[in-house]
């Protein structure tokens, strides 16, 4: 009976195997997981990245200058407003309204500049994250190669994985190891 149940039991155990991808001929790299599909968060992926955080910190920065910029112009709006206001009993009607619209133009004028500066910088963080994904594309192919995926699809789209099926972990890291913080990859990039 025992050479029975041997004989039976080792059929078993290769289908087994093979069913849940334990086969011995394929090589497999530790910390890789081997899946046909992979799943990344590509919102992580770049804000997780050392490229992602210096971008960032740049736009934060940026923002912040062209915050303290915008409170600096308004305080010196309000004084000139209050001013033609203050002016405006002892000043003939006419004339008022002459100053007045030259104000009201002014105020239109900056608040249009203001607005295309920061236009200005999310450009430049739309262009740096265009450049880290075109960076990272050959490190993501390589993961590809390396897990024998078809495709890498982003997380947030798919309805059931597994967590062993997220690369993105492991992609930060390569990407790190490669890119850096990505500050010399293109002039473009920092202000």
């Amino acid at each position: 009976m025992l050479a029975l149940f041997g004989v039976l039991l080792a059929p078993i155990q290769t289908v087994g195997q093979e069913a849940f991808g334990f086969s011995f001929g394929r090589e497999t790299q530790l910390g890789v997981p081997q899946s046909s599909i992979l799943t990344i968060q590509p919102e992580r992926l770049f804000s997780d990245s050392a490229f992602g955080r210096r971008v960032t910190l740049e736009i934060e920065a940026e923002g912040a200058v062209l915050t303290a910029e915008n409170r600096r112009i308004e305080a010196v709006l309000r004084a000139e407003e209050q001013s033609l206001s203050d002016r405006r009993t002892s000043m003939d009607p006419a004339a008022f309204r002459a100053l007045a619209d030259a104000f009201d133009e002014k105020v239109q004028e900056t608040r249009q500049l203001q607005e295309e500066k920061l236009r200005d910088i999310n450009a430049v963080g739309e262009a740096a994250r265009r450049d880290f994904f075109t960076a990272s594309l050959p490190l993501l192919q390589q993961l590809l190669g390396e897990t024998g995926a078809g495709a890498i699809l982003d997380q947030s789209s798919v309805f059931l994985s597994s967590d062993a099926a997220d690369v993105t972990d492991l992609a930060i890291s390569r990407i790190d190891a490669v890119l850096g913080d990505g500050a010399q990859l293109n002039g473009n990039v920092q202000q």
